[in-house]
């Protein structure tokens, strides 16, 4: 399931045995050793002399890197992802803001209706889940890529499946890991002494705070991140209290035997806290940006992200009050690993691809991961970088409204993105005519 990887380290043999004293042993393993480790030698050389041949390609180009641009901080990032590619490949960064990333997907959908093969206006694309699945079914998608990166060893996806896998589907090569994020939940400290810490608890705290909370109607990701984690967590209360493994069917895929036995705990669940939501649920918000202009004005005093550090960032900016935490839910994150992708028609792959590959460098990942830039989790793991490298990521103090450290205690992985429209069509049909 996994894309094909770099080639394992060659590790030399050990010395010979003092006690191996007959020449011709010696010569044979000699010989043997000479020519085991001219192999990798080689095939280092290869592998050199070809990126080697995307960067002489890639200098010197546009890219246009579509990515939903909602997030000052982030917007900020790749502006300076653009000026370190400039500097180091002359490469003019162009970020196409989006407002979904879904208007990308179609783009290059509509221009391979056209037959528009080669030529295509998109470079690279921010995407996971639901918009990687519907491009990789099109067959949209640039393969055979992520994983000739040099820097995409530094993931160690031999023993790190959530680089090579997208909500569960494969990723072939065909995307290249960027950040990881988790559902995060804020509150006003001044207006709550003890946030929930669980889905049951969240339902009887809205119960006893009616109109204090709220999510963003779907299609929006915030939203549909909010219905998720109630999914999921709902099937883990119900498997543990009848016995039963449906929890397992939200990573297959919808059909007609599993739709309504996954689904219906969940509209029943919204069926009671609804009416206990911000404008007793017969209206909606609009968007995550919304839901904390309301914390900030106090008609909200719970709300969620899905990136956590723009909350002391916001702090920061005054948009939300000092008086703002952030924390974790004690029965799970909804977590992911979000990527970048090139379109089958990238107009310029190869500068593409060397983006990618400096956006998976220690020194972008350190820089994104710093919370006052971004606070993005790296896809990096430790044990594969340099003393020097690592020493990138040590983070100062934190600020008092940021996620502590150590918050995050469990995590819970994404269902099969087939579930995203069946919740989305659900949804609509129970409660959109309210809006």
């Amino acid at each position: 399931m996994q894309p094909p990887s770099l080639p394992a380290a060659f590790t030399i043999p050990k010395k010979l045995s003092r006690y191996s004293a007959f020449i011709i042993v010696l010569g044979i393993c000699v010989g043997i050793s000479a020519s085991t480790a001219s192999t990798p030698t080689a095939m280092d050389n290869k592998d050199t002399s070809q990126w080697q041949q995307t960067v002489q390609a890639g200098e010197n180009q546009d890219v246009y890197f579509h990515t939903w641009g909602g997030d000052p901080q982030i917007n900020a990032y790749i502006q300076w992802t653009a000026k370190a590619v400039d500097k180091k490949y002359n490469i003019n960064l162009v970020h196409v803001k989006l407002s979904d990333t879904s208007e990308a997907v179609s783009r290059v959908l509509a221009e391979k209706s056209a037959n528009n093969n080669k030529k295509g206006s998109v470079d690279l694309i921010w995407i996971n889940g639901a918009n990687f699945a519907a491009m990789s079914e099109n067959k949209l998608l640039l393969k055979d890529w992520a994983s000739t990166l040099p820097n995409f060893a530094l993931t160690d996806p031999d023993n790190n499946p959530s680089v090579t896998l997208d909500f569960g589907l494969p990723t072939d090569g065909m995307e290249a890991p960027w950040g990881q994020a988790s559902l995060t939940f804020y509150y006003d400290n001044l207006a709550i002494d003890k946030p929930p810490a669980t889905l049951q608890q969240l339902s009887a705290w809205a119960q006893q705070n009616p109109g204090r909370f709220g999510y963003p109607k779907p299609p929006d990701f915030l939203g549909m991140s909010f219905l998720k984690y109630a999914l999921v967590m709902l099937h883990e209360q119900n498997d543990s209290k009848n016995g039963t493994t449906l929890r397992a069917e939200l990573n297959q895929p919808v059909n007609a035997q599993n739709k309504d036995l996954i689904l219906n705990p969940l509209w029943d669940f919204l069926d009671e806290l609804h009416p206990m939501l911000w404008r007793k649920g017969e209206q909606f918000l609009q968007s995550g940006a919304q839901m904390r202009r309301l914390v900030d004005d106090t008609e909200l005093s719970l709300a969620f992200t899905f990136s956590g550090p723009e909350i002391p960032a916001a702090v920061q900016r005054y948009d939300l009050p000092p008086s703002i935490r952030s924390y974790a839910m004690t029965d799970g994150s909804l977590s992911n690993t979000h990527f970048v992708a090139i379109p089958y028609n990238a107009s310029h792959a190869a500068a593409a691809q060397l983006v990618a590959n400096f956006l998976l460098s220690p020194d972008a990942q350190a820089h994104k991961q710093n919370p006052a830039v971004w606070g993005d989790k790296t896809v990096l793991v430790q044990s594969t970088l340099s003393a020097e490298q690592q020493a990138l990521f040590k983070a100062n103090k934190p600020h008092a409204s940021a996620l502590p450290f150590d918050a995050i205690k469990r995590t819970v992985s994404e269902p099969h993105p087939s579930w995203v429209d069946a919740i989305m069509q659900g949804w609509q049909a129970r409660y959109g005519v309210s809006e």
